[in-house]
Parts: C-alpha cells; structure tokens; sequence
C-alpha cells in the first residue's frame, strides 16, 4: 500500500517519491500489476501429483476440471486391462491429464524464457495448458480398449478415433457449462483459441486443408512449434508421452529411465524451410533413443501383457454381448447403445469402466451371456494361452476372423489329437508393437541443435549415434488363446498351433504341449517305481 504522507515527513518512504506526483499511467500499471499478482496469489490452486510433485494449476483450468466431463476422467483407468495384471496400475486418466496439462506450460515457459523472440504471448500458454489438460476427454471405457478393440468389432466401417471425441467432448464441455465469457475474462480471444486448442489435440479441423502448405487456423505458421507440445505427430516427442512414461513406471513399479527434466533444459525453436520446430541439443540423441526404448519396453511388459490383453479381449466380448440390450441416455432423452454412444456427447459422459459392474450385477436376463464371461474374469477363468509366433520377414498379419478359421484347420497329420476343434475354439491377437511411427525411426524426424550454432537445425543418422542400435523399429506378435479350461482340448489346440506355426513358416512358439509332460512324467513314474521294485528286499 503506498504512502499517503508527505515523502519528508515518513522515515519508511524518505526517498520515494510521493504517490500523488507519479504520472497516471504509471499508476495506472502498477494497479494493474498488483491485481495481477492478487490473483497469482489468490487463484492459482496447488495440486499434489505424485510424479510431478506440488504444482500449480491456473484458475481457468480448475474451472475446467471442475466439470461433469473432467470429472468422468476419473473413473477410466489408464491402463485398462493391465490393471487386472499389476495390481498397482489403478490410476485413472484424470490425473494423467492434469500431469500433461502441467507439463506443457512447463515446456512453452521454458521456450518462453529462453527465446523471447519467439513472442509466445500468455495466451499461447493457457491455451497449450489446456490442449494438455483435455486432450484425453474422448477415451472410452478401459481406455484404448474401447477404441482399439471394441468399437473395430462392432462397427468396422466406422473410423473412430479417440481423439475424435476429445474434440467434441471439449466442445461439450465449453458450451454446457456455459465457459465462453470465463475463458473472455482470463484473455482468451474465443474463436481462434478455441480453434488452436482442438488442432492441438485432434489436427487441423478442416479435411481439406491438410492439402495446403499450413493447414491450421489457430495460429499462424510462425508459432508453428506450439502444435509440436501436447501431440507431436512429426516425431512423437511431447509432453503427453513424458508424463505416461513417469506416471505408468510408477504405478506398475517398473523403473523410469527417461528424465524429461533434463531435456527442458536443452529444447530450443529453430527454423527449418520457412517453418519453426522444437529441436534439441545434438548431445541429447542417445537419451531420445532410450526414450523409445522405455516406451517399447513398456508395451512390451505391460502395455501388451498377454494376460493383460486375453482380459481386454474377454471384456470386449462381454461389451460386444451387452451392446444390444444395455441402454445409455443421451440428450433429449434419447436412448444409445454401447457401441453408438460417441455420438451424443451426454450420453458418451456417462459412458465409462462402471459399465463393467453394472453388467456384472445386473438382474437383466439379457445381460446373462455377458455377465458371464465377466464372472470367468473375476474367477480367473481365463481364455488359455497356447503360444505366440512372428510372421515372415517383410509379411503382415492383418486381425480378422480367418486367422482362427486356418487354425481349426491346421489339425496334425502326424499323431493327430483326438479332439476336433473349431474356429469358435480359437482366439487369436495380433499385436504391433514400434517406437511409435510404425517402420519408420522415430529420431529420423528429430531436429537438433549443436553448441557452436544453437540456430542451425540438422539431423543426426543412426549410424552416427551408435552400431548397437536396432536395425527394424517395428514387429508384430500373433498369440493364440484356446476358449476351453479342459486340459485335453488345451494340449490339442497346442498341437493345432504349431502346426498353423509350421504350414505359415512363421517363428515355431516355444511351447511345450502339455499332454507330453503328461505322458514323460508318467514314463518317469513307471522307470522309478519298477526301479524301486527290482532294487527292493521284499521281491
């Protein structure tokens, strides 16, 4: 608070100048400033992440978060099925989405300070935070199992994205709570924000303008790199992957050896063909191969577990078997499957992993089928895992239903089983796994920067890093489960698959069938006892 006495009469403010002769503008500014800081001070809310530690969180987020659509983030897990294998993966969305909400004003304050000339404004920040915060709105139940698994299977001609409906969820979320004139008073000019924050999470808006040389509206091609903070579709380096990783790791109790922390302090903008795109220190190139490497290892060991995966399929049946029968209320009272559910944004926010209790303890006669493999998953009557195997080199698997149908067909000639197995009998899973741009090397589309010119972007090789490292950075697994617990029908299907294995020249599983332990441990049996017999006093 400022004087109100003359400056020779106050001991405290002897050399300041009285505030009555200061001119009106600069009053004006420090007036200003002072509300500033009230509401730094007075609005910022501290949240306690477990990864990121105490972070503050801007008031327009908060009001965000504090929604019906937010909050529904907290009852979908993150990693779906996986949870059902590593007991301490049950950490939901809600705050995988906060945590990169945080990161990404963590990144652009720091391109902010660094490069000023950049002219990142605070409204380039609020609307990269909240890109962050809701880019994940539109997942569906058990997260990338609804997207990945069930909606493929119950509409095929459908491309539906999950991205897709975090658009329209945000927009959802905007308009029904009526945020427009909150969004105004924070600074935000609604139309091209607006804009900018959905090209960040779904891509640019309009089709047709993916044909031009910039295709976005929300900002101009100079700040292009701000489209590269929330989902870098160029190399896939952003936020949200740093955030999973730390967050996943910690859940799932395996060790993190990716530190985003240390390549914030190395990412600088610079300037490729007309266009500015985060790069980073030429030093940093093996850290980001050991970021694609976690990320592989993750999926690997827990993204893509095989029992893990066997549940999702099995929840995807139970969902498959209800989806006619189990209603959803959608705007204006109209009545929405499962399956159609994405199409009515009120509908879809009621829509999460609750469907699964709610099935499991429905009185529905129609829900009987459903609510039955449900109980096998919680009597941990799982579908069998008979083996997996890996195409030819340079041919792809695609998931259909004749895989199953060319395995039921693959019965031995040679000591054939007694058993005789169908297509039902068989579940078959095709996994892809890459460092995230399919065959292609990620750090390719990687630009870095060296000490003696930080303005120069180049491109390093692999072959410049180190002759270790991998030569493909993509593979498919196909893993074949059997339906039936009977011991019997599980050592045929056995049989059935390797010889699928061997008639398609894929890599022979390393399964050993089950019936020939059987049959070798009874032999021992038989040697030993007839052994004791001839070795024994009595006889």
């Amino acid at each position: 608070m400022c004087c109100v006495y003359p400056a020779e009469s106050c001991t405290r403010h002897r050399f300041i100048q009285p505030c009555w002769s200061l001119p009106a503008e600069r009053l004006k500014v420090l007036a200003c400033l002072d509300k500033l800081q009230e509401q730094h001070m007075d609005m910022m809310k501290v949240f306690n992440d477990p990864i990121h530690g105490h972070i503050e969180i801007h008031p327009l987020l908060v009001r965000i978060i504090d929604t019906p659509q937010f909050q529904r983030l907290r009852y979908i897990k993150q990693l779906g099925g996986t949870y059902f294998v590593f007991p301490g993966a049950s950490h939901n969305r809600f705050e995988h989405s906060i945590g990169v909400g945080y990161l990404a004003g963590c990144l652009v304050r720091a391109l902010k300070e660094k490069q000023p000339e950049l002219d990142i404004t605070q409204r380039d920040i609020l609307c990269v935070e909240i890109a962050g915060l809701c880019h994940d709105l539109g997942h569906g139940p058990f997260s990338h199992m609804f997207d990945g698994r069930f909606i493929p299977l119950t509409r095929p001609d459908w491309k539906w994205k999950h991205e897709t409906a975090s658009v329209k969820m945000f927009e959802h979320l905007i308009t029904s709570n009526k945020l427009e004139e909150v969004m105004e008073s924070y600074g935000l000019v609604l139309e091209e924000d607006l804009n900018f924050i959905k090209e960040q999470i779904g891509g640019p808006t309009d089709e047709a303008a993916c044909e031009i040389s910039w295709p976005y509206h929300g900002r101009p091609k100079e700040k292009s790199f701000l489209y590269e903070v929330v989902a870098n579709k160029k190399n896939g380096i952003d936020v949200d992957k740093w955030d999973y990783f730390a967050r996943d790791c910690h859940h799932l109790g395996i060790q993190n050896n990716f530190d985003y922390k240390r390549l914030l302090k190395f990412i600088r903008v610079c300037e490729v063909k007309n266009q500015r795109h985060i790069c980073t220190r030429d030093k940093e190139v093996g850290n980001l191969y050991d970021m694609f490497h976690t990320r592989n290892c993750l999926h690997r060991r827990a993204y893509q577990h095989k029992i893990g995966n066997i549940i999702e399929i099995m929840i995807t049946e139970a969902l498959q078997k209800a989806d006619k029968f189990f209603k959803i209320e959608g705007s204006g009272g109209k009545q929405y499957q499962i399956s159609t559910a994405m199409e009515d944004m009120e509908a879809y926010t009621k829509l999460t992993d609750n469907i699964y209790l709610e099935i499991l303890h429905s009185s529905s006669p129609e829900l009987k089928e459903a609510q039955e493999i449900l109980r096998k998953i919680e009597r941990r009557e799982l579908y069998k895992f008979l083996g997996e195997t890996q195409p030819g080199t340079r041919s792809e698997v695609v998931q259909n239903n004749s895989l199953a149908e060319s395995i039921a067909k693959s019965k031995p000639e040679k000591d054939p089983p007694d058993v005789e197995l169908k297509a039902e009998d068989f579940v078959v899973d095709v996994v892809n796994m890459d460092y995230g741009m399919k065959e292609q090397n990620p750090i390719d589309n990687v630009l870095f920067y060296c000490k003696a010119d930080p303005s120069k972007a180049v491109k390093i090789s692999k072959e410049q890093v180190s002759k270790l490292l991998p030569k493909t950075f993509a593979e498919q697994v196909i893993r074949v489960y059997c339906k039936s617990q009977n011991p019997v029908i599980v050592s045929a299907a056995k049989q059935y698959f390797i010889q699928w294995c061997m008639e398609k020249n894929f890599t022979k599983p390393p399964v050993i069938n089950s019936l020939v332990i059987f049959i070798v441990l009874k032999a021992s049996c038989l040697l030993a006892f007839s052994l004791w017999q001839s070795h024994s006093p009595l006889t």
